[in-house]
């Protein structure tokens, strides 16, 4: 777990935030894509551990345990004390009001999506007869479960853009959201590929779709950072709340749900500590 914060080699943009350092501006396209591609980096390499070997659900609820005390940490330490700080109550409404209902409406849009398609009018069978060449080939090479990746791949966009919203505040925030992401989609890989081995996809096949689902998270990033770079005032206000609503929903209803679907244990809820208070000390002396 430890390697999982390995964070790019360009700590300039720490200095800046210390107090009493430089001015705290929005970083440009190459920092960006350096601490974006950690998260994703590290979300193929979940897939490819999934691969080797499938993790317990223990092991896995401690993992989101812990990024949801990581992420949460981020939102306490972090985000809603600059909130909080520019005393701007309309504009607050306003931005968490519209994520929680975009982030709500996201929830039932993939829930659909993830719904499996029906089989048919009961009682019903395909006629007998001697099978096809593409019926040969759709058994050999099974079909992919688009409602599950496109669930998954909305998530990933989200979480980008997210990220972008993290730098647009600061260099500090995006930092520290980086490595928050990154224990999220560690997660997120592990999941996707072992669903789609469920679904009798090869193990190459798994991790490279794994791989291409991680490059939203690239694209929502590129996204939040060119449309909020340079936002001041009402608009960084808003776009600020809209992020902490996100980011609150993704640990409540993601990852604290998804978590405990499985056995619990003492040691699950202690990660979740750890993960907050490990990020709360990051952040003091960052």
């Amino acid at each position: 777990m430890s390697k999982l914060l390995l964070l790019p080699p360009d700590y300039s943009l720490l200095l800046a935030a210390l107090p009493g350092g430089a001015p705290t501006t929005s970083p440009g396209w190459p920092t960006l894509v350096g601490f974006a591609l950690l998260p994703a980096v590290v979300m193929v390499l979940g897939a490819g551990l999934a691969m080797w070997r499938t993790p317990g659900p223990r092991l896995r609820g401690s993992i989101l345990h812990f990024a949801a005390g990581v992420v949460f940490s981020v939102v306490a330490v972090e985000l809603l004390p600059d909130i909080v700080a520019r005393r701007a109550p309309y504009q607050v409404a306003l931005g968490f009001g519209l994520g929680v209902a975009v982030m709500l409406g996201l929830r039932y849009l993939t829930g659909r999506l993830e719904q499996p398609a029906d089989a048919g009018p009961a009682g019903s069978t395909a006629p007998a007869g001697p099978a096809s060449a593409g019926a040969l080939l759709a058994a050999a090479a099974p079909a992919l479960p688009w409602g599950l990746l496109l669930a998954v791949g909305i998530d990933i966009l989200i979480d980008g853009l997210l990220l972008g919203i993290g730098f647009a505040a600061g260099a500090k925030e995006g930092t520290l959201l980086a490595v928050a992401l990154t224990i999220e989609l560690l997660s997120l890989g592990l999941a996707t590929a072992v669903e789609l081995r469920r679904d009798g996809h090869g193990r190459s096949r798994a991790v490279g779709i794994v791989a291409g689902l991680s490059l939203l998270l690239l694209a929502g990033a590129g996204v939040g950072l060119t449309v909020l770079q340079g936002a001041t005032g009402a608009v960084l206000e808003i776009v600020l709340s809209f992020g902490l609503a996100a980011l609150l929903f993704l640990v409540t209803e993601e990852l604290l749900t998804e978590a405990h679907e499985g056995p619990e244990t003492p040691l699950m809820t202690l990660a979740f500590f750890v993960g907050f208070l490990l990020f709360l000390l990051l952040g003091m002396v960052a």
